[in-house]
């Protein structure tokens, strides 16, 4: 179990006044327990524990999962996250900081981006490696071809994201999965709508991705956050489902709220669009489909998957042999 967790609000409200405060306070409200009881119910007894990196926490706890799984400590992995907003305190507080948007859309890469959303919700991922997944006739619903975290180090500040350090997360979950830039075809931004943000992450993939790119093969980026606002925690997990759901559909969803590009984000000349409308997602030549997804916290830890489309049956056995033989392309969803 690796469960992402970051916020405490049922604590605040629970911990508030002395005479709500009862006997299960305690270990009702210690984040571990968020994955340590569900190991309990269900008597899992391999590693549990609960990451807390922000924003970014549901993907590195899929990244740690991986991570078990590799090192053979696991053979099944439960991760994700969770997000509930049972009290306003936090609201205010990034609101004064100026973080959150006031007419409560999330418009990630639009001139008129002026804050997050905040969105609860929870997300969970079962990982296995592949050679198990096919050996249990499980129903695959895409391959983590590899993964990557890294620490922005000392920026600008602490909610100033670091654009290089957003790259180098990127180029190393590529090398991880052992995939070049110019096979990934759509990428699941962490985008959360800020004036600040959305150009560094914008610039950030466009020196990766650009050069590798042309008007044939055109780089789609998108960010769930425009449907369901930002989960903080469970963020990075929504992304993954998302990707993973349009994977199977062929089909990329629009992104919502984009009217004018936020003038620092220069599009014109390059080889990526921003869908507003759905576009269908073909196979590459090789019959497949990849896809990036970034989640940078706000304390500076970033997190990168690339994801492999799978065709469940219809694989054949050159194709097949090359994945379970591959030492990374070994995990399925």
């Amino acid at each position: 179990m690796f469960i992402g967790i970051s916020t405490n609000d049922y604590s605040s409200l629970q911990f508030s006044e002395p005479s709500l405060v009862d006997a299960y306070a305690g270990t009702g409200n210690a984040h571990s327990i968020a994955a340590n009881r569900i190991s309990y119910f269900f008597d899992l007894q391999g590693p549990s524990y609960a990451v807390d990196t922000a924003c970014s926490s549901s993907l590195v706890s899929v990244h740690l999962a991986m991570q078990s799984l590799r090192s053979g400590e696991s053979d099944m992995a439960l991760a994700g996250g969770v997000n509930l907003l049972l009290t306003p305190k936090l609201t205010i507080a990034f609101s004064h900081a100026r973080m959150i948007a006031p007419d409560g859309r999330c418009k990630t890469f639009d001139s008129t981006a002026d804050g997050y959303v905040r969105g609860e919700g929870c997300g969970i991922v079962v990982l296995k490696r592949l050679a198990d997944a096919i050996k249990d006739n499980d129903n695959i619903l895409g391959l983590i071809r590899g993964s990557a975290i890294n620490h922005d180090g000392r920026s600008n500040g602490l909610t100033a994201p670091n654009g290089l350090s957003q790259q180098a997360v990127i180029r190393m979950a590529l090398k991880n999965a052992e995939v070049t830039p110019d096979q990934i075809s759509y990428i699941e931004a962490h985008g959360t709508g800020t004036p600040l943000g959305d150009p560094i992450e914008f610039n950030a993939l466009k020196s990766v991705f650009d050069e590798s790119h042309n008007q044939n093969n055109k780089l789609a980026l998108g960010s769930v956050k425009t449907n369901i606002g930002h989960l903080e925690a469970a963020a990075g997990v929504a992304g993954l489902i998302k990707v993973l759901l349009a994977l199977n559909k062929n089909i990329i969803p629009p992104h919502l709220h984009l009217k004018e590009l936020n003038p620092q984000i220069k599009i014109d000349g390059t080889s990526i669009i921003i869908p507003t409308t759905p576009k269908e997602w073909p196979d590459d030549k090789d019959g497949s489909r990849f896809a990036g997804v970034s989640s940078f916290g706000f304390g500076g830890t970033n997190a990168h998957l690339v994801v492999e489309s799978w065709k469940n049956g219809i694989e054949d056995e050159t194709q097949f042999k090359t994945k379970l033989n591959s030492k990374n392309q070994d995990f399925h969803i």
